[in-house]
């Protein structure tokens, strides 16, 4: 019988006016720079779907099939959950027009930005869903550059069984250093791997820690020079990347999270619930078992809570 995730503990409670009133419970991996577990929580071992924290060895995938693009921004975008500002989108239709594209050859379905600030200006300008919005539309487009490099048909490039996602899966696996425990189908549609956080906290540090030239090191490099391409201009991974000097940072949907920093380590995490706001603070705890010192920490460590327009409590690690 395959093996399921079997949940996780608490590790941040939800405090509201002095008042202990929940907690989100979930499972982290904290690796050493060596790639040794050094402290957890949860179940670290089981099988989870990272979702889009597998954009980085997806993108590496995409690479090795023969990807080639110029500016490492186009790169970081291909490993994005964008928000869906103008400049996401401009980008976007700047690499499917050099290829002889345009959006509907997307199949990531349509969507509104998950920026809020971006999806109130689309609702402002009497727009709706569109496929170039949706924040996976960055990593399709790499899919359908990769397909026409590599001589291989666009039809379905999204399906399992689509040479492309046969690299793209051997690209993942060979990162995690393990094989994957199920295959999904992501929120994009496009195929999504199960693996440990163990294995995913693995990848990451196999990625900062890349030789001079390597597919990781050029992968790694881009995010951490375009951060704001990887997610958007106010969002909690740019604000990591900005604020600690090397950390590799990328979020996925269910509350899910992974960095890494050459020479201290790696931290991989769930959240069981799917919230995405205990995700900092357990974050925040992780990193300075590892040592990590910066001011942006101390900004992420409590999420803030609201009654009535003051700040009435918030959402702080336990664990």
């Amino acid at each position: 019988m395959r093996k399921t995730y079997e949940g996780g503990v608490p590790l941040a409670e939800v405090v509201r006016s002095d008042f202990v009133e929940g907690f989100h419970r979930g499972s982290v991996a904290v690796l050493d720079a060596g790639g040794t577990v050094v402290t957890s929580a949860g179940d670290i071992t089981s099988p989870v779907f990272p979702r889009s924290a597998s954009k980085p060895m997806q993108a590496i995938g995409m690479l090795r099939a023969g990807l080639r693009l110029a500016d490492p921004a186009d790169l970081a975008l291909v490993c994005a959950s964008h928000h869906g500002e103008d400049f996401h989108l401009a980008r976007v239709r700047a690499l499917l027009r050099s290829a002889g594209l345009d959006e509907s050859a997307l199949r990531c379905p349509p969507d509104m930005p998950i920026g809020a600030e971006a999806a109130a200006a689309v609702l402002r300008a009497g727009g709706g869903p569109a496929r170039i919005q949706m924040n996976c539309s960055g990593k399709h487009t790499g899919m359908l550059l990769t397909c026409l490099a590599a001589g291989w048909p666009l039809e379905e490039y999204w399906h399992p069984d689509h040479p492309l996602q046969r690299q793209v899966t051997a690209a993942v696996e060979e990162f995690a250093g393990e094989p994957a425990g199920a295959v999904g189908v992501d929120g994009c549609g496009a195929p999504v791997l199960a693996i440990s956080l163990t294995g995913l906290a693995g990848a990451y540090l196999r990625l900062v820690c890349g030789a001079a030239g390597s597919v990781e090191q050029t992968v790694a490099s881009a995010m951490r020079a375009h951060p704001a391409v990887v997610a958007g201009t106010t969002a909690e991974d740019t604000r990591l990347m900005t604020g600690v000097p090397a950390l590799l940072a990328k979020g996925g949907a269910e509350g899910v999270l992974a960095v890494a920093l050459p020479g201290v380590g790696a931290v991989a995490m769930k959240i069981d619930d799917g919230q995405m706001r205990a995700r900092m603070p357990v974050l925040v705890s992780a990193l300075r078992r590892l040592g990590v010192d910066a001011p942006i920490l101390a900004e992420l460590a409590e999420v803030p809570l609201f009654g009535a327009g003051q700040r009435v409590g918030g959402v702080r690690a336990i664990w």
